[in-house]
């Protein structure tokens, strides 16, 4: 799977993109890279903050006649801790299924891992991750992925920003329910901000 690649030392203004790409999944295999996807009538994305405590989901959608993307949807999805682990990710699974089937989007974006210190945290982000990228490619929806670092160029022009920086651009770019204050969800809206930016390209 090919992740896209941004020039970070390069200044870029909100939503304006440098060199991205897109990873074509068809029915769960991997294709080839596919560079000029653009906009048609109507756009649709999923966008996803990977975890497996908390997922931030958000469905966003444009048409051409659409002066900003609209949040369609939105929701920070918990499971418990009391649960096993693999019970867990087949929640995790289930949800995004029900996502996929119930508001049909054309893309998945997901944001790629942030290593940290604490390696089993880490490796169980990626197991949900995991479960998210094969419901998504399953239903035959193209994957783009994205790190922090490049959705903060997206949203806000600058690598470097700060949380609260991008929370503030991201209800400045979309029309969202002004009690949505959960970071997941916002995180959500952003990586999809930035698949649309893509598009747009």
């Amino acid at each position: 799977m090919s992740n896209f690649c941004v020039d970070n030392s390069t200044p870029l203004t909100p939503l304006i993109r440098g060199n991205l790409h897109f990873s074509s999944l068809d029915k769960g295999r991997l294709g080839g890279v596919k560079k000029n996807a653009k906009i048609a009538t109507m756009a649709r994305i999923l966008g996803i903050d990977p975890g497996f405590e908390r997922l931030g989901i958000a469905v966003l959608e444009k048409s051409k006649s659409d002066k900003r993307e609209q949040v369609i949807f939105s929701e920070c999805f918990k499971t418990s801790a009391k649960l096993d682990f693999s019970e867990r990710l087949k929640l995790i699974g289930e949800e995004v299924r029900k996502i996929i089937k119930e508001y049909k989007p054309e893309v998945l974006a997901i944001e790629t891992l942030f290593l940290n210190t604490n390696q089993k945290t880490v490796m169980r982000v990626a197991e949900a991750r995991g479960v998210v990228v094969y419901e998504g490619a399953q239903a035959g929806l193209q994957i783009f992925e994205a790190s922090p670092p490049q959705i903060k160029i997206a949203t806000t022009g600058y690598g470097r920003a700060t949380k609260e920086q991008m929370i503030k651009m991201v209800k400045i770019l979309v029309e969202i329910d002004s009690s949505k204050k959960s970071d997941d969800e916002l995180d959500a809206v952003a990586i999809a901000l930035t698949a649309f930016a893509h598009l747009r390209g």
